[in-house]
């Protein structure tokens, strides 16, 4: 018996918290950000959220080059040249010795008609500038959502890792119990031996835990650009439930996943106008001005040289090209018609997905009423049976089953709260609204 208990003891003394690591001081090291300070972070160094600027500018400079393509095309040129060969004078006869040779031109050049193919370029272009830009609005609130999971995580990996020391808190007490009751001749020696199989398993969960928030923190560190771990502050409390009266009305209108998949849509049907328009004739008018001379030029303009111009009207009709118009015609149909089904599929799936995350949002919301009131009940009832064990009215496993489901009322109080605000950040990303 006395062997026993002396083991006991060592096995406690060397398996304290104070042997942990030191949660507090490794905190302290680290650097700390608030939700509103990470998602500003992650807009900046996300690469899916750059590729989307960048997406927005690429769209802006084609709908530039678009509306460019209506004014004339503009191009001068100037050379000099000098060769080693000589000449003879046509006015008398004499030769001449080498000279220098300068030479200036100018020329424009305008479509007057195209079949109306620049028309429906600029309004493709145009709707994959407002698809762009709808991209962009929903490519933010996915970083955003991103970042806030990750975030909540590393909060509720945190409070799991208070939830997994209290619960070594309490199983050493019970130790200490176990012990003294055992030396009291009051509790018998299998008492002892599980309460020191349940204090192992309480290190073994706090471990555990501290790992899980080593890693939330790590990937929260990445989420924002940072290389290191980061811990998550909350910055405020939970928020309220929010009025989901009027979301899905609105959602299915103005979501940016909506507007983004009707701008491709409309994107679709402007092309299979510029197909159409290889059918239709096309009319250019082009001037040039060239000058040429020997003297030193009077720069820029060649002023004092020789013109020559010339105006061109030109007129180009393809009657037939093996069917290529046809095939273009029809890529382009189909492109159109799967864009269109694309957006009424996108505007459905945004239906359902806000269907899912209301109701996820509710249910985590109750969720959180009932784990706080099971977490005071199984309170109450672990302090009740600690007082019955110790006047020896209740076995010791009447006690672990109260302290597991303590432990277990606890996680799911955090994991109710982790899910309640994961799934209004859902919901914020799929309306492109801030609840």
């Amino acid at each position: 018996m006395r062997w026993s208990i002396g083991i006991l003891g060592l096995a406690l003394a060397a398996a304290s918290p104070a042997a942990l690591p030191d949660a507090q001081a490794l905190a302290a090291q680290q650097m700390e950000v608030t939700l509103t300070e990470a998602v500003r972070r992650a807009l900046d160094v996300q690469p899916a959220m750059v590729q989307a600027e960048g997406d927005r500018r690429t769209a802006g400079a084609g709908a530039r080059s678009a509306l460019g393509a209506y004014l004339p095309s503009l191009s001068t040129s100037a050379s000099a040249a000098r060769s080693n060969v000589g000449r003879i004078d046509p006015t008398t006869g004499q030769p001449v010795p080498p000279e220098y040779t300068y030479t200036g031109g100018l020329s424009t050049s305008l479509e007057l008609f195209d079949g109306f193919r620049r028309l429906a370029n600029l309004r493709a272009t145009s709707a994959n500038r407002d698809a762009a830009d709808a991209g962009v609005v929903n490519q933010r609130y996915q970083v955003t959502l991103q970042t806030k999971q990750v975030f909540y995580d590393a909060l509720a990996q945190e409070d799991l890792v208070r939830v997994a020391e209290a619960q070594v808190k309490r199983a050493e007490q019970q130790l200490q119990t176990s012990i003294e009751k055992l030396r009291a001749g009051s509790a018998t020696r299998s008492d002892s031996l599980r309460s020191t199989v349940d204090y192992g398993n309480a290190r073994i969960a706090l471990l555990q835990a501290q790992a899980n928030l080593a890693t939330a923190q790590a990937t929260l560190g990445r989420q924002i650009g940072v290389d290191g771990p980061v811990r998550a502050v909350p910055d405020s409390g939970l928020p309220p439930f929010p009025d989901t009266t009027a979301l899905r009305a609105a959602a299915l209108e103005s979501a940016p996943q909506v507007e983004q998949a009707v701008a491709e849509a409309r994107a679709a049907r402007a092309q299979v106008w510029t197909a159409r328009a290889q059918y239709w004739p096309s009319l250019t008018v082009s001037y040039s001005n060239n000058r040429q001379g020997t003297g030193s030029p009077n720069l820029p303009l060649f002023s004092t040289y020789p013109e020559t111009f010339s105006w061109r009207f030109g007129l180009s009709w393809t009657l037939f090209n093996g069917f290529q118009r046809e095939q273009q015609q029809v890529s382009a149909g189909v492109q159109r018609d799967v864009a269109a089904a694309r957006a009424a599929d996108t505007r459905r799936q945004v239906n359902a997905q806000l269907t899912q995350q209301i109701a996820a949002l509710a249910t985590a919301y109750a969720q959180i009423d009932i784990s706080t009131s099971n977490v005071a009940a199984a309170s109450e009832d672990l302090r009740v049976q600690q007082e019955r064990y110790r006047v020896g009215a209740a076995t010791i496993l009447d006690l672990l089953t109260s302290q597991a489901a303590l432990t277990q009322a606890q996680v799911s109080l955090v994991q109710a709260r982790f899910d309640y605000l994961i799934a209004r950040a859902q919901v914020e990303a799929i309306t492109g609204k801030a609840l």
